[in-house]
């Protein structure tokens, strides 16, 4: 007999994994105010990104849906949840990249996040639950709502922090000055 491999448990363990390096490469396991929050809102912050959700939660719930898309049409005979296991093993990828000095180096000099020192370990598992949520949501409702929220969160995050998800990788990938001016409010 044999016994099939669960694809939530290799979520799971992905995840378990992922929080498990963080931690070994010295990494905080959550912020160093020593407390947790549930929602931090201030950008320009040294707790930026070491709480359980932030401004930059609904760009992780965009990575979702857009796993979950990009699973759909080239992997669509995959079950659910193999392909929940796939989008996690990237989306845990990008966080240890993400965290890695260089990364977090790139991000201090070419970006409005002068107090960025990477996320804490909390921050980071909330991240990819994020994920794992904007992947459930794409798998529930109608392409055109996925759509909007996606331009809604973006939207939103762009007007009130002068940031998003098409924002940070443009400034990763290919920095330009008069973003970086107008995030600073120049």
């Amino acid at each position: 007999m044999t016994k099939r491999i669960s694809p939530l448990l290799v979520t799971l363990a992905i995840i378990a994994l992922t929080a498990a390096w963080l931690l070994w490469i010295g990494r905080e396991p959550i912020c160093k105010c020593g407390y947790v929050k549930l929602w931090h809102g201030e950008v320009v912050s040294s707790e930026n990104s070491q709480h359980i959700s932030d401004w930059y939660t609904p760009s992780h719930i965009i990575h979702g849906f857009l796993f979950f898309g990009a699973l759909w049409l080239v992997a669509r005979r995959l079950s659910f949840g193999w392909r929940l296991a796939i989008a996690t093993l990237v989306e845990c990828a990008w966080e240890i990249v993400e965290n890695s000095d260089a990364v977090i180096e790139r991000y201090r000099t070419l970006t409005i996040s002068l107090d960025y020192f990477g996320d804490s370990v909390l921050n980071t598992v909330s991240d990819v639950l994020a994920m794992v949520l904007g992947f459930w949501l794409a798998s529930k409702l109608p392409v055109w709502v996925t759509v909007a929220l996606i331009l809604l969160f973006e939207g939103v995050t762009m007007w009130i922090i002068r940031d998003g998800l098409a924002l940070n990788v443009l400034m990763l990938v290919y920095p330009l000055d008069s973003v970086a001016q107008w995030q600073a409010g120049r």
